[in-house]
């Protein structure tokens, strides 16, 4: 049976595409990932104090903070892959500084550079994926975002362990530059979302784009959509209209929750967690990589099945196994000593595997899909930009807080996670919409803000 040449040089193209579009997501999770195991070396060879150590933490979090808010116009203005570029440089200048830091204040100067970057990649890669996915795939495609956040992670967790010894923390740093070379080569050669197009007005390129991935009939409802709703709605009415922020409120919340729901208490301190248990530190740093092994295949099962079984489903499910987690870690330190190695690590130990799988098949990579599918697209880019902030928000309470509330009482941190994680599950109870299977055209319309008048209003004001 022969082959079309022009179909199957599309079918590589797209998954170009997708694949390159979705390295901002790798520097996302290396950049998380790397400073667990750095700071086993950084600590001791600067001298630093829990408060210091947050600081490290916390740097590349308020960079991002402040580059997911200016991601939103950044990306009305240049275009999706405009920015990814943008931030793949601004990237590597970061990786750099940090690299060959000499003292604390480089370090977080050159992880706040970094944080510029990946927030506004965090802020970014979801939508650009959503929007040049096909519908009935977008979950799997939209996910390879996650997917590269667990292999970032992943690929930290390795440097960690192969880097080590004293000084070599620098490497660790370093190695980041690999990726973010790829993600600028890559992405130069893919082209622009071509619902930012017809926002734009460049329709001939958004329907030249949507031939080229057989979805040109999804450019009729395009134009139609940006010609009814409008092709931007002014902050301002985005916050003053029920229906749209209602919308924010659902995006906000679930990009909050994902961060304060207890993740990155093992992202950045199992290495700590796991000394605490009786490992040395080589061995914590081998055993965190296999939790990040763990996180990639319990990631990539859930690309096989989100198109199927949607999204709102296992949200709800995972903040309840996830706060189950929570409160028998919470239990197992209450209860004394489990550095001897006995059931109780090993309880612990298991809690911490299971949580990263209940995370990773539910509000990991389900929570970056909903991101992008969820926000109209006259408010697209300053809507996810408010919800990546507060999602980096939470990032950053973790990270700055987590080493001081280890300090008072490890059980009751834990405790307090699985308080969040029953929030999290009655707010996926009662918020979350089901968005399987529709355009994003399709979920806009079904949720459609004001009538048209209404909006000319809001827009006066």
């Amino acid at each position: 049976m022969s082959t079309n040449p022009d179909r199957a040089g599309s079918a590589r193209s797209g998954a170009a595409t997708y694949i390159f579009g979705a390295l901002g997501g790798l520097l996302f999770g290396y950049d998380l990932g790397v400073v667990a195991g750095a700071l086993l070396l950084i600590e001791p060879e600067l001298g630093l104090s829990p408060l210091e150590t947050g600081f490290v933490t916390s740097s590349l979090l308020v960079g991002g903070m402040l580059g997911a808010l200016s991601a939103g116009r950044l990306a009305d203005r240049r275009g999706r892959r405009g920015l990814v570029l943008l931030a793949g440089a601004v990237f590597a200048v970061g990786c750099l500084i940090a690299s060959v830091a000499p003292n604390l204040e480089l370090i977080v100067i050159g992880r706040f550079v970094m944080g510029l970057a990946v927030g506004a990649l965090a802020a970014t890669v979801p939508i650009y994926l959503a929007e040049i996915a096909p519908a009935k795939h977008r979950g799997a495609l939209s996910g390879l975002n996650q997917l590269m956040i667990s292999t970032g992670i992943l690929a930290a967790y390795l440097v960690n362990v192969a880097f080590d010894d004293a000084g070599q923390w620098r490497w660790s740093f370093g190695l980041a530059l690999v990726p973010a070379i790829a993600l600028l080569i890559g992405v130069y050669r893919q082209p622009e979302s071509p619902r930012w197009l017809v926002k734009m007005g460049r329709e001939d390129e958004a329907r030249a784009i949507l031939a080229s991935r057989g979805n040109e009939h999804e450019f009729e409802e395009i134009r139609t959509v940006v010609a009814e709703q409008g092709a931007r709605t002014k902050v301002t009415a985005l916050l003053r209209d029920r229906k749209l922020r209602r919308i924010l409120v659902i995006g906000v919340g679930v990009a909050f929750l994902q961060q304060v729901i207890g993740i990155n208490t093992i992202i950045y301190y199992a290495p700590t967690i796991l000394t605490e248990l009786g490992f040395d530190d080589s061995a914590a740093l081998l055993t965190n990589a296999g939790l990040g092994a763990l996180t990639v295949v319990v990631t990539v099962i859930m690309l096989l099945l989100v198109d199927k079984i949607g999204r709102r489903i296992p949200l709800i499910l995972g903040a309840l196994g996830m706060t189950a987690c929570m409160a028998v870690l919470g239990l197992v330190f209450l209860a004394g000593d489990i550095s001897g190695g006995g059931a109780s690590g090993w309880i612990a130990i298991t809690c911490l595997s299971l949580f990263k799988v209940f995370f990773s098949l539910s509000w990991g990579g389900m929570v970056w899909i909903l991101l992008g599918e969820i926000f109209p697209l006259r408010v697209r880019e300053p809507a996810m930009g408010m919800a990546t902030f507060m999602n980096w928000t939470g990032n950053l309470l973790v990270g700055l807080f987590f080493p001081v509330l280890l300090a008072v009482g490890t059980g009751g941190v834990f405790f307090m996670f699985a308080g969040v994680g029953v929030l999290a599950f009655f707010f996926a109870l009662t918020m979350i919409p089901e968005t399987k299977g529709k355009t994003l055209e399709q979920i806009e319309l079904a949720q459609a803000a004001v009538r048209a008048p209404e909006r000319e209003q809001l827009d006066r004001r």
